[in-house]
């Protein structure tokens, strides 16, 4: 048995998920390697052979994927898996994206949101928005796999590091030309990783403004050391970036304490949060869903009580 691990970083560091994912591979059994692809990645790939398990970590560095385009990875990682059982990622816009490609080239099925690894061949994953779990046994050669980090502990790292290997892989032309790399709109913060974070504040549509939100909300996650999270409804009012968004169809989140700010608690939502341990919520309408899954809720106006909350923080 052995384990296959892509690496997830974004602006040279390795992203926590990694880690977690890292655990889940290790319940799996046999050697665990991970790759790192990218371009000027050898920190990235200095912190990935620090993984608590990791045995060995390949490196295909070069400007081809700067941007880890799906396209051109999914080759890249098929390329290399004939002596890997199992392929895995962290759960998420990344895995979304690049997976689904990997188990088509292999001809298997991708198992997704993995929430408990039962054996090598048996997984239980989440289905109608989290609601219910299913427990599926799969009968593919190698499994294709992507795990909610919070559903997995974070590895640690090991006192000895893996060995690096670099991998001499080119893109074909034909790959290079599916899909081109045109600009990105990130948000940089210097707050924990939202998928793991221990705190997590988000805002919704109430908050009425992108200028509202940053004003209201960031203060208080500093506070708290939180993370920022938004719902659906104000990403697509632009108030949050698309990677703030908690929900089915965003992050999935399960911190300590969950602060829900101006948030009506939709369906969509609350699949992304619906395994915090305390849940807050600030609404000015009582009758709002979310106070259903609250373990305390404040009515009133968010813009009064926000302040207020957090100048006595």
């Amino acid at each position: 048995m052995s384990t296959l691990i892509i690496a997830e970083h974004q602006h040279g560091q390795l992203r926590a998920i990694t880690r977690h994912a890292a655990t889940a591979a290790a319940q799996l059994g046999g050697d665990i390697h991970v790759l790192v692809a990218g371009h000027a990645v050898a920190g990235v790939a200095a912190q990935a052979a620090q993984i608590a398990g990791v045995s060995r970590v390949l490196v295909a560095d070069q400007a081809d994927l700067a941007h880890q385009l799906a396209e051109r990875l999914a080759p890249l990682v098929t390329s290399i898996t004939a002596n890997y059982d199992n392929v895995i990622a962290a759960s998420g816009t990344f895995a979304r994206n690049v997976l689904p490609r990997v188990a088509a080239l292999l001809d298997a099925n991708m198992i997704s949101d993995v929430l408990q690894i039962v054996s090598s061949d048996t997984f239980v994953r989440g289905i109608y928005a989290g609601n219910v779990h299913a427990t599926i046994q799969t009968t593919d050669a190698k499994r294709v796999l992507s795990v909610r980090p919070t559903a997995f502990a974070d590895a640690g790292t090991q006192a000895n590091t893996a060995p690096l290997e670099t991998l001499n892989w080119q893109v074909a032309a034909t790959d290079a030309r599916l899909a081109e790399w045109v600009s990105a709109e990130q948000t940089v913060s210097d707050g924990p990783e939202l998928a793991t974070a221990r705190t997590v504040v988000s805002g919704g549509r109430a908050l009425g403004s992108a200028e509202q939100f940053q004003k209201l909300l960031a203060p208080l996650a500093g506070k708290l050391g939180a993370a920022i999270g938004a719902s659906r409804a104000a990403v697509d009012e632009g108030f949050a970036p698309n990677d703030w968004q908690v929900g089915q169809t965003g992050v999935v989140v399960a911190p300590e304490l969950y602060l829900a700010v101006g948030i009506s608690g939709a369906v969509q939502h609350l699949a992304g949060m619906k395994d915090s341990g305390t849940v807050v919520a600030i609404n000015q309408d009582p009758d709002a869903p979310i106070f259903q899954h609250a373990d305390y809720g404040l009515v009133g106006d968010l813009f009064t009580l926000l302040p207020e909350l957090t100048s006595k923080l």
